[in-house]
C-alpha cells in the first residue's frame, strides 16, 4: 500500500526508499514484530476468556502435556494479523504472487480456525472431519496452482525446475496443478503435525520462510538469476516482504509461545503458515528445494505415515509415538531438548537448501 509514496519521489529523496524491496521488507518485519508485542497479551487474554478450558489435551500423549491443560489456542491469529497488516502496508498490491500466497494463507487459516473452534467448543481433540479439511485444502491449492501457472512466464509455465542441475526443467503439462496441490496441502499438513510442542513449529517455519524469501528475491532479479544460473521468475522478489512480515509476526508470537507457552498456535496458524510456505515454493519454482529447507516437516509427516501404515499392516509400532517429536519425548528427552535440537536441524537444512542456488 505504501509503495504509492514512490510517486512523490523525484529520485533522490526519502520517498525513493519505498522503491526498494529490501527497505520495505525490513519495514514489514518491524511492523509485524511491534504488532505482535502490542497485541499479543490482549489477544491471549481474550482467547482465555472465550475458550475457558482452552485446547483439549490428548489422553494418549506424554504425561508432561497434562500440565498444559487450560492453555488457550488459536494463537495463530496473532501471527496472521501481523502478517496480513504488514504485507498490505508494505508490499506492492499489484503483484499477483503476493495475492496468491496471501489467498492460500488466509484460506488455510479459515480451515484451521474452523477446526480449532470445533475442538474448543466440543472439548474434543478431533475437531472438523479430516476429510473435509483435506478437500477444502485441495480446492484452495488447486486455485493457487492454476493462478501460479497463469502468471509464470511462458518458458516456465507448467514446468518443474530441478535444483543443482542448470537449466533443467521437466514439463508437467496438465499435471502441474495437481503437483502444486500436493506441495501446498502437503506443506500445510506437515507443519500442522509438527506443531506439538511449545515453540517447536514456529521457529522452523520462520527459518524456512526466511530462506524462501531470499530465494524469492534472488529469482525475481534477472541479474542474480544470470549469475546463479537459476530460472528468472518476474515479480517473485516482492514475496520477500511477505516472508519478512511472517518472521516478524512469528517472533512476536514466539515471545508468548516459548516454554511454557501462554498460547498455542493451533491449526489456525500451523495450516496457514504451512500453506504459505508451499505457495511460495510453487510461485518461485522451488518446490523440490522446499522439501530440503522444510525437511524437518517432511520427517514429521513421514513418521506419522510410517507409523500408521506399519501398525495397520502388522499391529506393531515403529516409533514409541508419532509424530516423531513425541517419540523422543517418550525416550526421555525433555521438551526444551527436543525443541532446540529440532531448531538446529531446521537451520542446517535451510543452509543446505540455500546452497542449491549456487551449486550448478
Amino acid at each position: 500500500m505504501l509503495y504509492w509514496l514512490t510517486s512523490l519521489s523525484d529520485g533522490g529523496d526519502f520517498f525513493n526508499l519505498f522503491r526498494y524491496i529490501t527497505f520495505r521488507a525490513g519495514a514489514a518485519f518491524f511492523t509485524a514484530l511491534i504488532f505482535g508485542f502490542l497485541f499479543g497479551r490482549p489477544l491471549i487474554d481474550i482467547l482465555r476468556r472465550k475458550q475457558g478450558k482452552g485446547q483439549p489435551i490428548r489422553d494418549d500423549g506424554p504425561a508432561s502435556h497434562f500440565a498444559k491443560a487450560g492453555t488457550p489456542t488459536m494463537g495463530g491469529l496473532l501471527i496472521l494479523s501481523a502478517l496480513v497488516v504488514s504485507t498490505l502496508l508494505w508490499a506492492r498490491l499489484d503483484n499477483p504472487h503476493v495475492w496468491i500466497v496471501l489467498g492460500v494463507t488466509l484460506g488455510f487459516a479459515l480451515i484451521g480456525f474452523a477446526d480449532d473452534y470445533a475442538k474448543v467448543t466440543k472439548q474434543n481433540t478431533k475437531g472438523v472431519s479430516s476429510r473435509i479439511r483435506f478437500l477444502a485444502g485441495l480446492v484452495i491449492a488447486a486455485v493457487a496452482g492454476g493462478l501460479a501457472a497463469w502468471v509464470h512466464p511462458d518458458n516456465l509455465t507448467n514446468q518443474l525446475a530441478m535444483p543443482v542441475f542448470k537449466d533443467a526443467l521437466i514439463n508437467l503439462g496438465f499435471l502441474f496443478v495437481p503437483f502444486a496441490m500436493i506441495v501446498i496441502v502437503g506443506a500445510a499438513n506437515a507443519v500442522n503435525l509438527t506443531d506439538g510442542l511449545d515453540g517447536l513449529a514456529i521457529m522452523p517455519v520462520m527459518i524456512a520462510a526466511a530462506t524462501l524469501g531470499v530465494i524469492a528475491y534472488a529469482v525475481g532479479r534477472i541479474d542474480y538469476t544470470t549469475y546463479l544460473g537459476v530460472h528468472f521468475v518476474p515479480g517473485t522478489g516482492e514475496l520477500l516482504v511477505f516472508t519478512a512480515a511472517l518472521v516478524g509476526g512469528g517472533l512476536g508470537f514466539l515471545w508468548y509461545n516459548a516454554p511454557p507457552a501462554a498460547v498455542f498456535m493451533g491449526d489456525t496458524g500451523s495450516l496457514a503458515l504451512g500453506g504459505a510456505l508451499g505457495a511460495i515454493a510453487v510461485c518461485t519454482k522451488h518446490e523440490i528445494v522446499l522439501a530440503i529447507v522444510g525437511g524437518l516437516f517432511v520427517v514429521e509427516a513421514l513418521s506419522v505415515i510410517i507409523q500408521v501404515g506399519y501398525f495397520k499392516a502388522t499391529g506393531k509400532r515403529v516409533f514409541l509415538m508419532a509424530p516423531i517429536h513425541h517419540h523422543f519425548e517418550k525416550k526421555g528427552w525433555a521438551e526444551p531438548q527436543v525443541v532446540i535440537r529440532f531448531w538446529i536441524v531446521s537451520l542446517i537444512l535451510a543452509l543446505i537448501g540455500l546452497a542449491t542456488l549456487k551449486l550448478r
